[in-house]
């Protein structure tokens, strides 16, 4: 049972889990930037239906999206040095943190693959035709006229899976690594004060998706800006 309540005991906690927001959002950063990598490879299969790839891919998002992110994590953290142990290589002493960021990164990149590929596809087809018609190439047509439309596409949904895998992390604790949840419970395991070590998690996080979510806003309004300009001027 924990000590009484006493909300006073929040600032200093506070103080004391916000120095570790910086291995929280270390997480959150690397695994996004790897994701978006793995989104973009993974959706190019589909979106020109290579055989076999296409359908590795679809079993890959669908595993992804059927089981929670704590077993993927236990996956990663316990098969990965099982499976690289069969060729002579051992990872067992690697920092547990390379572990969350490449389930992070495996998970965001199912998700993005999807957000990705329905982006794409969503840009009129009309685009690509007069683009090929005036003498570009079929990579020109995509770097320079499909992605930057498929990207203001595909910015909300983005956005969201930032929040999501922000919120994620917190569960990066449970194979050791010190974040800010970790801290908090060793701060509660050393206070018992459990309720205001929460609040104070809980507001940082707040704080962080505010600010995220403000970010990804004018992002928006600078990838759409040229289309405003464009209605208005019809």
């Amino acid at each position: 049972m924990g000590k009484a309540f006493d909300i006073t005991l929040t600032w200093g906690f506070l103080q004391q889990l916000v120095p570790y927001l910086s291995v929280t959002l270390q997480i959150l950063v690397i695994s996004m930037l790897i994701g978006i990598v793995f989104g973009i490879v993974a959706a190019i299969p589909r979106l020109f239906g290579i055989p076999v790839l296409s359908q590795l891919v679809i079993l890959y998002v669908s595993f992804i999206r059927g089981t929670p992110i704590l077993i993927q994590l236990f996956l990663v953290f316990y098969g990965v040095p099982a499976l690289l142990l069969f060729i002579g290589i051992d990872v067992s002493r690697m920092d547990a943190i390379y572990f969350v960021m490449i389930t992070y990164a495996i998970s965001n990149g199912a998700v993005f693959s999807e957000i990705f590929r329905s982006a794409i596809q969503s840009v009129d087809y009309g685009q690509t035709e007069a683009a090929l018609s005036v003498g570009m190439k079929d990579a020109q047509n995509f770097f320079r006229i499909i992605l930057p439309q498929a990207w203001s596409i595909a910015l909300p949904n983005v956005a969201n899976s930032v929040i999501g895998s922000l919120k994620d992390t917190s569960l990066a604790f449970t194979i050791g690594v010190m974040d800010m949840v970790g801290r908090g419970e060793t701060l509660i395991a050393s206070t018992a004060h459990a309720l205001e070590v929460y609040i104070s998690l809980s507001i940082i996080y707040y704080i962080v998706v505010l600010i995220i979510e403000k970010t990804f806003q004018v992002f928006e309004k600078r990838a759409n800006r040229h289309k405003a300009a464009s209605v208005h001027l019809a």
